[in-house]
């Protein structure tokens, strides 16, 4: 069984910065794309950014320029770096990844528990 463990959100004021870390365990093979998708009340979900397994990146127009999302092969770790955040960056923030166990032949959609992240005006 695979799994993805979250943390680094929280209370943060406008302008300033947080870091999320996504990490991944259990029995795996081979990761292809991980990112961040985000939920804020009444909206859907959405994507933030997106990393491949050999580095390139795609990122919502919303969030260019502030948000970078680096990775770590070698510790099954993605990053989302968030600067001058702003109050409507409110949101539960998901982490996503493709991931092959090593019992198996295919990859796995595999969401992690959200995050909590509020930008206070």
């Amino acid at each position: 069984q695979v799994q993805l463990v979250e943390s680094g959100g929280g209370l943060v004021q406008a302008g300033g910065s947080l870091r999320l870390s996504c990490a991944a365990s259990g029995s795996i093979s081979s990761i292809n794309a991980m990112g961040w998708f985000r939920q804020a009340p009444g909206k859907q979900r959405e994507l933030v950014a997106s990393i491949t397994s050999g580095g390139n990146t795609n990122y919502a127009d919303s969030v260019k320029g502030r948000f970078t999302i680096p990775r770590d092969n070698a510790k099954n770790t993605v990053y989302l770096q968030m600067n001058s955040l702003k109050p409507e960056d409110t949101a539960v923030y998901y982490c996503n990844a493709q991931i092959r166990p090593t019992m198996g032949s295919r990859y796995l959609e595999v969401w992690g528990q959200g995050t909590l992240v509020t930008v206070s005006s």
